[in-house]
C-alpha cells in the first residue's frame, strides 16, 4: 500500500488551506511520520462505520459488499444486558430503548465472518443548563493573592471568591484548567500542558485546612511565607518546596493516627477512582525512581499493568503509592467543598472549568492509553492571521483509530473528571473534535496536517456525560472553523464560545450587533490569551510582543480603528462611556446566555495571563493579580457592576 493509500485509509488530508486561503502539501516525510504513529485500525467489512443512535430518531447501517445475509448482530451494553437481533436485508435497524452508554456490538454473517465494534447510545442534545440568563467571574486560580495563602491562590481562596461573587450575583466562577502537572517540574506551570486531565493539580490544596495538618507541622515561618506572597510573580520552585512538605507532614499524620471515619472516606475514594488513581499513583512513583520518559523505562513497565500496580502497592514503595492518592483525595474533596458552597449560595452555574486540547507526551495520559494517544504527534493550529508561523502546542492529543479500538473509554474518562464537580467546562480547541492538526516532532508547525476524527462518536459521548452530569458543554470554537461546524455543534447541543474582541467585520473592522450573538453561547470580551481589556485600550499588548520579538499582527493605528470601532458600537446601544463596565453592558444585553467577565478587567490589571508563542519571553501563568482577595470587592465598583448585568442576576 503507497503512503496517500494508507494516510487516506487513516483520515489522513494530504494537503489543506490555511486561515489565510493559502495551499499547503504535506511534506511526504511529515506524512510517513504520522501515518507510522497511528495504530493500526479495526478491519471493518461488514459494517464500517461506528453506529450512534440518538434518543427519539431512527437509525439504520448499511452492510458493506462483502457481508452474506444474512447478518446477525448482538449488543452487550454497559450494564452487561445483552440484545439480539438479525438483518434479513442490506439495512440494518437498530433498536432504540437502549440505555445509554457505550456499548460493544458484535455481528457475524453468513458466511462466519465477525467483527466487532462501537455502539454509541445518546440523548438527543447535550445538558441544557439550568439558568436561563446568567454571568460568572472568570479567574486563573493561581493567580489569586491572599492574606493566607502559601504563595498561590488555592482551594480556600476559591471558596471566598464564591462568596464575593454569588454577593454580586453572579451565578459561578470560571477557572483556568485544574489538571495535574509535574510535581518535581514546578517550572512546567502552564495549566494547559498538563501531566493528565484526569487528576487534580495538588498545589491548589489549601495544607492548613486539611485535618491531619498541625501548625507545629509548618514547614516554613510566617515571615517567609508572607514573602512567597508579596512577590509580582509566583515562585513555583519555591510553593512547590513548601507545598509539598506540608502535604507530606499532614500525609504522615494520617498515615500514623488517622481516625477511623477519614481512613475509610480515604478507601472510599480510592475505591471509586481506581483502577486509575492506582495507576496515576503508581506512575508517579515510577517516573521519580527512573528518572527518563516512560519510553525509556525497563520493559516490564512501559506499559500499564494492573496486576504489577497492585505488587508496587503493596511492596517496600506502598507509602509513596498512597502519598500520591492521598494529595489527589486532598484536592478532589477541597473541590468537591467549593462546588457545594456554590450550591448552597445558589449558584446557577456553580463552576465552569477549561479542559486542556491535550497532554504532555512523558506523562501519565499517554503512558496510560498508548493506543488511544500519539505521544509522537503534537496538535496545533495551522497558520493564520493572528499566528502567521502556524503553531505546535507540544501536546499529544487522541487519535482517531485509537480511540475507536478503546471504545472511546480514554475520551469518557476525561470528560467524567472533567465534569465532576462542575456545573459547565470548555473544551478548549473544540475544533480538534472534527479534525485535529497534527505536527509530528521534529517538523515546523507549518508543516502538519489535519486528521480527520470521529466526530459524531464524539460529540455522542460527550452529549452523554454532559447529561449523566448535569453539566454544560461549550466548546472554545475559534480559528479556522470548516463549513457547517458550528451547526453540527449547536445540533448536538454544544454551546459556542463567542470573544467580542473577534466579532467583527473583516474588512471594515465594526463591531457585530447584539442580534449577531447566539442564545446557547458564552460570551466575553477576551480570553486568557488575549489582551486585558485595560492593556488593549493602552496598546500594552502590542508594545510587549514587539519588544520580545513577537508579530502582533496588528499595527496601531488598527488598533486606534477598533477602539474608534468600539466606541461606536457602544453609542449605538446608547453606551455613551468606554470602560469595561461599558463593554460588560453591552455584552450582559446580548442573547448568549452566559457572560464570563475576566477579573484581570475588573481590577484594571494591564499584562495578560499568557502570550501564546513565547516560552521565557514573558511570565505565563505566573502573574499574580494586583491586589489580594480581602481588597478585592472594595475595588471593583458595584454599582457599575450591577447596572451591567441587572438582567443576569443570581437570584441566590
Amino acid at each position: 500500500m503507497d503512503l496517500f493509500t494508507r494516510a487516506s485509509e487513516l483520515g489522513i488530508q494530504t494537503e489543506f488551506y490555511d486561515g489565510q486561503g493559502r495551499r499547503h502539501v504535506t511534506p511526504p516525510e511529515a506524512l510517513a511520520l504520522i501515518t507510522e504513529a497511528m495504530p493500526e485500525p479495526a478491519e471493518r467489512r461488514l459494517l464500517d462505520r461506528i453506529v450512534v443512535i440518538r434518543e427519539g430518531e431512527p437509525c439504520r447501517s448499511e452492510l458493506g459488499a462483502q457481508a452474506v445475509l444474512p447478518v446477525r448482530w448482538r449488543i452487550v451494553t454497559d450494564g452487561g444486558a445483552l440484545v439480539e437481533g438479525a438483518a434479513e436485508q442490506r439495512t440494518l435497524s437498530w433498536p432504540l430503548d437502549l440505555p445509554p452508554g457505550i456499548h460493544s456490538v458484535r455481528l457475524s454473517d453468513a458466511s462466519g465472518r465477525t467483527e466487532e465494534l462501537p455502539l454509541l447510545m445518546s440523548p438527543r442534545r447535550a445538558f441544557g443548563g439550568a439558568f436561563d440568563r446568567s454571568w460568572l467571574i472568570a479567574v486563573q486560580l493561581y493567580s489569586l493573592r491572599s492574606v493566607r495563602n502559601w504563595g498561590i491562590g488555592d482551594f480556600t481562596d476559591l471558596a471566598n471568591l464564591i462568596e464575593l461573587a454569588a454577593a454580586l450575583g453572579a451565578g459561578g466562577i470560571g477557572l483556568n484548567p485544574l489538571h495535574a502537572l509535574f510535581d518535581d517540574r514546578p517550572g512546567d506551570c502552564s495549566p494547559y500542558s498538563p501531566n493528565s486531565r484526569l487528576f487534580l493539580n495538588p498545589l491548589y490544596v489549601d495544607v492548613e485546612r486539611l485535618p491531619e495538618f498541625s501548625a507545629a507541622d509548618r514547614p516554613v515561618d510566617a515571615q517567609t511565607l508572607a514573602a512567597l506572597r508579596d512577590g509580582e510573580l509566583i515562585d513555583y520552585a519555591a510553593v512547590a518546596a513548601v507545598k509539598w512538605r506540608g502535604l507530606r507532614a499532614a500525609y504522615e499524620a494520617f498515615r500514623t493516627s488517622a481516625s477511623d471515619s477519614r481512613r475509610e472516606a480515604f478507601e472510599a475514594f480510592r475505591r471509586e477512582r481506581a483502577p486509575l488513581l492506582t495507576r496515576f499513583a503508581c506512575f508517579e512513583v515510577l517516573r521519580h525512581r527512573f528518572g527518563h520518559p516512560w519510553w525509556e523505562w525497563p520493559e516490564e513497565w512501559r506499559q500499564p499493568d494492573d496486576a504489577r500496580c497492585d505488587l508496587l502497592r503493596q511492596g517496600p514503595d506502598a507509602a509513596e503509592v498512597e502519598f500520591v492518592a492521598f494529595t489527589q483525595w486532598c484536592a478532589d474533596d477541597q473541590l468537591r467543598g467549593c462546588r457545594d458552597l456554590a450550591a448552597a449560595r445558589g449558584m446557577s452555574v456553580g463552576l465552569y472549568l477549561d479542559v486542556a486540547v491535550g497532554v504532555q507526551s512523558d506523562g501519565f495520559d499517554a503512558w496510560n492509553e498508548q493506543t488511544a494517544i500519539s505521544r509522537l504527534l503534537s496538535v496545533g493550529a495551522p497558520p493564520d492571521s493572528l499566528n502567521t508561523a502556524g503553531q505546535n502546542w507540544g501536546l499529544a492529543g487522541f487519535n482517531a483509530p485509537g480511540l475507536e479500538l478503546t471504545g472511546f473509554a480514554p475520551f469518557r474518562d476525561m470528560l467524567r473528571a472533567s465534569m465532576r464537580y462542575a456545573g459547565a467546562i470548555r473544551l478548549d480547541h473544540v475544533l480538534g473534535l472534527n479534525r485535529l492538526y497534527l505536527v509530528p516532532h521534529g517538523f515546523a508547525a507549518h508543516e502538519g496536517v489535519y486528521v480527520q476524527m470521529p466526530f459524531e462518536a464524539l460529540l455522542a459521548v460527550t452529549a452523554q456525560e454532559s447529561v449523566g452530569h448535569r453539566c454544560v458543554v461549550i466548546g472554545e470554537d475559534l480559528g479556522t472553523v470548516p463549513d457547517g461546524f458550528r451547526d453540527r455543534l449547536a445540533a448536538w447541543g454544544i454551546w459556542s464560545y463567542r470573544v467580542m474582541m473577534f466579532e467583527r467585520d473583516f474588512h471594515q473592522g465594526w463591531f457585530f450587533g447584539l442580534e449577531h450573538y447566539l442564545p446557547n453561547a458564552l460570551v466575553t470580551f477576551n480570553t486568557h490569551d488575549l489582551a486585558t481589556y485595560s492593556g488593549w485600550r493602552a496598546l500594552t499588548d502590542l508594545y510587549l510582543k514587539r519588544s520580545i520579538g513577537v508579530d502582533p499582527g496588528e499595527s496601531d493605528d488598527s488598533r486606534h480603528h477598533a477602539l474608534a470601532m468600539l466606541g461606536d458600537a457602544l453609542r449605538h446601544q446608547g453606551i455613551e462611556h468606554e470602560d469595561i463596565y461599558a463593554v460588560l453592558t453591552f455584552l450582559a444585553r446580548t442573547p448568549s446566555r452566559l457572560l464570563a467577565i475576566a477579573l484581570e478587567d475588573l481590577l484594571g490589571v494591564l499584562d495578560q495571563p499568557n502570550v501564546p508563542g513565547t516560552v521565557s519571553e514573558h511570565p505565563n501563568w505566573r502573574r499574580r493579580l494586583p491586589k489580594p482577595l480581602e481588597d478585592v470587592a472594595a475595588i471593583i465598583n458595584r454599582s457599575a457592576l450591577f447596572a451591567a448585568t441587572i438582567d443576569r442576576r443570581n437570584p441566590g
